[in-house]
This record gives C-alpha cells, structure tokens and sequence, in this order.
C-alpha cells in the first residue's frame, strides 16, 4: 500500500488544506456534488502528475491560472514529495499509473482532465490508454515518451538507472556543494531561461531541496522511477508508450520547449502523429517546465482545448 499526497485547491484557485489518500487500495470514495465527480459550480474535476523528482507543488502556478475552469488536484507520486514509496517498491511506470488509478477511484473523481510533464506524462498516456473511462483531455508537457537516441543533455539523468550509479553517487564527496549551489544546477537543467527566475522561486525551490535531502528513501525512489523511465523506452507491442498513444481518443495538448535539455522538441512531430486528436504548443524560450515557467501560455492553450479559449 502507498499512499498519495493530494493538495486540493479552493473554488478561487488558491491552496486549500493537504489530505492523504491511500492508494491503490480503495478508500471510501470522497465523491463531490454534481454525480460526474465535478465541483458543485459545474467545474470539471482535473489531476495534475509531475516528473521525475518533482512533487504536486510543481503545478502550482498553472493550477492558481486554470482555478476558475477546473476543479484541480495535484499528486505526489509514490516516493515523491509527501508520499511514502510504495512497499511492493514498484518504482515503474505501471507502478505509478496504478498509484494514480488507485486514487481516481478511490476519491471518485473520474472522468478527469488529465495533466502530466515529463515522467508524469508517460503515467498519463498509459493511464489514458488503459483506462480510457478516467480522463476527459490529456494535457502533457515535455512527455518521456521513448526518444532514441535521447539528448546528449539527458544522459547524466538516465545513468541514475544503471545499477551501481547511484550508490556510487552517495559516496562521492559533496565537494562542499550547499543546497543553494546543487538546486542551481538542478533550476538550469530544467528551466529555460534560468536567470530569470525571482529570488522567491529560487527560496522555495531551495527549500524543497533541502526537505527531499532529510528523506530516507529520496533517492531511491528517483534512481527507482528513473529505471522504470529507461524500461519503458524499451518496451514493444502493446506495452510501448507509442502504441498506446495511438489508442488514445481524447482531445491531446502536447506542450514543448525548445531550450528543453531532457525531452527534445523533435519528439512533437511524432507525437502529433501518434495521437488522434492532438493539438501543438511549442514555446520558443522554455525548458522542461513550462507549466512552472510559462504558466499563462499554457493556460492559455489549456483554456482553448477545452473550448473555453
């Protein structure tokens, strides 16, 4: 049993108070008013899953921008964030998928409007695809879906898979490296234009640093969900992430950066043509979020493939 932090957010948009779910083991379902799983105003319910070694606080800015569409929850993926990792260690993609099911049908909030960056959304297509009954829209950014070669720029992220690495890692000395100098190089892997970050996001993502080095099991679940990552760039038949793209028949926003450093923006030719019904956004100055650093122009493209542009 793991259990899955979700961070519910107010009718105005803002952060309302954290509550645990256990997943995947059901839970009496929190159904909301209106019978469909949407919020008593008529909004339809949506879930925010981040990469990988993110947390829910990274859908921040683009949930405060969408609060008055959708009635929005983000989750921490097992091991991640405030969630404990998972006691059968299933680090997978499919691990996670099942985590994320786990919750949707626990709380009852299916059909939802479906959102993943990076490792979150390979959960999202393979989610979208299993369960097709769950998701109303899939919204992802910078998805890992397979990309061979990947980036020169990703591969120091894909060697935390091989085996041996990341004990190697642990022993290694720091070098001196504060919080502040390790989260630098972290923002500059994965934001575009780092410098224009305000000292309050740097703060903030300092500060999580700091919480995800106090955690026992941090990198093991990274070095975990980074081998599920590599695994399901391999998979073929039915298992692929690309097969199951092509089974997905939900409207499809796919979000690239062109400064990002782990998924290239090659990968959106293809994925456009994979999914049946998707539509493109490609930001000239972001990296691998762009739901942190370009949050209006993603609600933006967000409100539009809803038809409430």
């Amino acid at each position: 049993m793991s259990s899955a932090e979700q961070q519910v957010r107010t009718e105005a948009g803002r952060p309302g108070p954290l509550r645990t779910v256990e997943v995947p083991v059901p839970v009496p379902a929190a159904h909301r008013p209106g019978g469909d799983g949407g919020g008593a105003d008529g909004r339809e319910p949506a879930l925010f899953v981040h990469g990988l070694g993110g947390s829910a606080a990274n859908w921040t800015a683009l949930m405060d921008r969408l609060g008055g569409l959708v009635d929005g929850e983000a989750v921490d993926l097992p091991g991640f964030g405030r969630s404990a990792p998972p006691a059968d260690g299933n680090l997978t993609v499919s691990g996670h998928v099942r985590a994320v099911i786990g919750h949707l049908e626990a709380a009852g909030r299916g059909p939802v409007h479906l959102f993943g960056n990076s490792l979150g959304g390979a959960v999202a297509v393979r989610l979208a695809a299993l369960r097709p009954d769950l998701v109303r829209s899939l919204t992802l950014i910078s998805p890992a879906l397979p990309e061979l070669p990947p980036q020169r720029t990703a591969w120091p992220t894909g060697l935390l898979a091989v085996p041996g690495v990341p004990a190697l890692l642990r022993r290694l000395p720091s070098k001196g490296r504060a919080p502040e100098a390790a989260t630098e190089e972290l923002l500059r892997l994965v934001y575009g234009d780092p410098d224009g970050l305000s000292e309050a996001a740097r703060a903030a993502a300092v500060a999580e640093y700091r919480s995800r080095l106090a955690v026992p099991y941090a990198m093991r679940a990274l070095t975990g969900s980074a081998r599920g990552i590599v695994s399901a760039y391999t998979e073929r038949g039915d298992q692929s992430l690309w097969r199951q793209a092509e089974q997905v028949r939900v409207p499809v926003l796919l979000v690239y950066g062109l400064r990002d450093k782990l998924v290239s923006y090659r990968s959106a030719r293809r994925a456009c043509a994979a999914f049946a019904d998707a539509r493109l956004l490609v930001l000239p100055d972001s990296g691998h979020v762009a739901m942190m650093e370009h949050p209006e122009q993603v609600a933006r493209a967000v409100r539009e493939l809803l038809g409430r542009g």
